[in-house]
């Protein structure tokens, strides 16, 4: 039986996009990170070259109305979204992940599916990258006195777990026991403690 064209050109478009350096800084927390664009530039001619291309579904979505420290409405919206990859002969192959956004008006949906897409897309094509966090411009939306969010958190743990952190000694000078129970702006003053160390080891 003839292979299905969908697992010949997926491999072929991984090995030729190669590693995407994060580029796109978040101003207000003043860290790095992949952007959605930097993405889609570089898989677009790829997937233009071997005639791939990306339909969405939005499979399951919820939406919840907080107020956040400042007594403003912060809409959250999570989506889990399922991505099918076509090729030419009319094979394809899915993708399900799940994106969580936040704002003050009305486009947390959108930043929840583009979040989504950003990581089907990463998982996928195996592109390299060692952070798995994002939310990551939500510049809006980071009250530094709001409790950051279980998505950010897990995100955060994470990285200090891989990194081989002391989490309970780090902790202790934000007077609090749990990465969940940090606020966005020790979130944001523990990045920045991280890009320090980095950028002294000549890590990106």
């Amino acid at each position: 039986m003839e292979e299905q064209m969908i697992y010949q050109l997926i491999p072929k478009i991984a090995g030729e996009i190669g590693p995407i350096g994060k580029d796109s800084v978040n101003q207000q927390q003043g860290f790095r990170y992949r952007g959605i664009d930097a993405i889609m530039n570089a898989l677009s001619p790829l997937l233009t070259k071997y005639g791939v291309f990306i339909v969405p579904e939005v499979l399951e979505q919820t939406r919840e109305d907080r107020v956040n420290a400042k007594g403003k409405t912060v809409i959250y919206s999570i989506c889990k979204m399922r991505f099918t990859f076509f090729a030419p002969d009319g094979s394809g192959v899915r993708a399900v992940t799940v994106g969580e956004g936040m704002d003050l008006g009305d486009k947390a949906t959108n930043k929840a599916m583009a979040i989504a897409f950003k990581y089907a897309l990463f998982q996928v094509f195996c592109i390299p990258t060692k952070e798995m966090q994002d939310a990551d411009a939500e510049s809006l939306m980071t009250d530094p006195d709001e409790v950051i969010s279980p998505v950010k958190a897990r995100a955060l743990y994470q990285m200090l777990t891989e990194m081989g952190v002391n989490i309970e000694a780090l902790l202790i000078p934000y007077g609090v026991a749990r990465v969940e129970d940090l606020t966005e702006g020790q979130h944001a003053s523990i990045f920045g403690k991280i890009e320090k160390w980095r950028a002294k080891n000549g890590q990106k």
